[in-house]
C-alpha cells in the first residue's frame, strides 16, 4: 500500500448539487475534488446530485483528481451511491463516518462485485471518537484503501469541544491519524478550516498540518486553495536545501565517509530519503503545473 507521489496539497469539497460549482471546478488550481454526495447536499436533491456529478465526470476535471463521496452504505442512499459510481470515471470513493475494517472490506466488495474500474481506490472519512480509537484496524482494511481524510468538524462535536486558534482538541486525534497512516503507507489530510475570512487562522493551520505531517488540506472555498497549495508544497529554499543535502551526502560517499555535514548539521541516510520525497513532490507539482 506504499503511496506513490502525488500532489494532495489542496483537496476541495464540491457539493453535487450546484452545478455551477461543479463546472467551476474544472478550472480551480486545486490537486484533488470531493465531490459530495454527503453533508454538502439535501435529502431531497441526492439524487439529482447523483446526475450532477456523473456528467461532470464523463466531461473530465483535466488533471484534478475526483474523488466522489458517496452517502454511508447504512442510508438509504449509500448502496445505490456506490453502484452509480462503480464504474464511472472518479478516482477514488470516500466512504463518510469509518469505524472499522468492515466498513472498508464492505465497499471493496461491492467494488469487485461492480467490476469497478482496478484504479478506482477508496478513502476514508475519520470523524468519530471510535474511528480514533480503530484507526490502525481501518489503516490496514485493504489494498484499495488509499487515504484517511480528517472531519474534524464531525469529531469536535462528538467530543463536546470547541474549535480553538491551536486545535489543541484535535491534537491528539490529528497525531495518531498521521501515524497510521504512514505505518500502512496512505495518504493523509487534514481536516477543514471554518472561518472564510479568516486567512491568518487558515495559514496557522495549514503550518501546523504540514509540520505534524499531513499530505495536505481539506477545504471548503476556492479562495482557499493558493495559500493551501503554498504551505504543503516545498519552497524554493528547501528544494535547494534538498538538492544539497544529496549532493554533501553523495560527495562524502564517494570519499569513503558514512555521514556528511552541511552547514554544520549532520546528513545520515535518513535524511537523504526525505530530500528525495521533497524533490520527487516539487517535480510532480511542476509537471502539473506546466499540463
Amino acid at each position: 500500500m506504499n503511496q506513490s507521489i502525488r500532489p494532495r496539497r489542496s483537496v476541495l469539497y464540491m457539493p453535487g448539487a450546484n452545478t455551477r460549482a461543479l463546472e467551476k471546478a474544472k478550472s480551480l488550481p486545486a490537486d484533488s475534488l470531493i465531490l459530495d454526495l454527503e453533508d454538502a447536499v439535501a435529502p431531497n436533491a441526492k439524487v439529482a446530485a447523483r446526475e450532477n456529478i456523473l456528467s461532470a465526470l464523463e466531461s473530465g476535471f483535466g488533471y484534478r483528481e475526483a474523488v466522489v463521496r458517496i452517502n454511508g452504505l447504512n442510508t438509504a442512499w449509500g448502496q445505490s451511491d456506490l453502484a452509480f459510481f462503480a464504474n464511472s470515471k472518479a478516482d477514488a470513493i470516500l466512504l463518510p463516518k469509518v469505524e472499522s475494517a468492515t466498513q472498508v472490506l464492505e465497499v471493496a466488495a461491492l467494488l469487485q462485485k461492480m467490476n469497478a474500474p482496478s484504479t478506482m481506490r477508496i478513502w476514508a472519512m475519520i470523524e468519530t471518537p471510535l474511528a480514533i480509537f480503530k484507526l490502525e484496524e481501518i489503516a490496514s482494511a485493504h489494498p484499495l484503501l488509499e487515504a484517511l481524510v480528517l472531519g474534524t468538524s464531525d469529531l469536535v462535536k462528538d467530543l463536546h469541544a470547541r474549535h480553538t486558534p491551536d486545535r489543541i482538541e484535535t491534537q491528539t486525534a490529528l497525531s495518531l491519524s498521521v501515524l497510521a497512516a504512514r505505518a500502512y503507507g496512505l495518504c493523509v489530510l487534514d481536516g477543514v478550516h471554518l472561518s472564510l475570512d479568516d486567512e491568518t487562522g487558515l495559514k496557522l493551520s495549514c503550518i501546523q498540518g504540514r509540520d505534524m505531517g499531513f499530505d495536505g488540506k481539506t477545504l471548503i472555498h476556492p479562495n482557499q486553495i493558493a495559500l493551501a497549495n503554498e504551505i504543503f508544497g516545498p519552497s524554493p529554499e528547501e528544494i535547494l536545501e534538498a538538492q544539497n543535502r544529496i549532493a554533501a551526502y553523495d560527495a562524502a560517499i564517494q570519499s569513503g565517509a558514512g555521514i556528511a555535514v552541511l552547514n554544520g548539521k549532520l546528513i545520515e541516510e535518513l535524511h537523504i530519503q526525505d530530500a528525495k520525497r521533497i524533490l520527487a513532490l516539487a517535480k510532480a507539482i511542476s509537471v502539473r503545473d506546466k499540463s
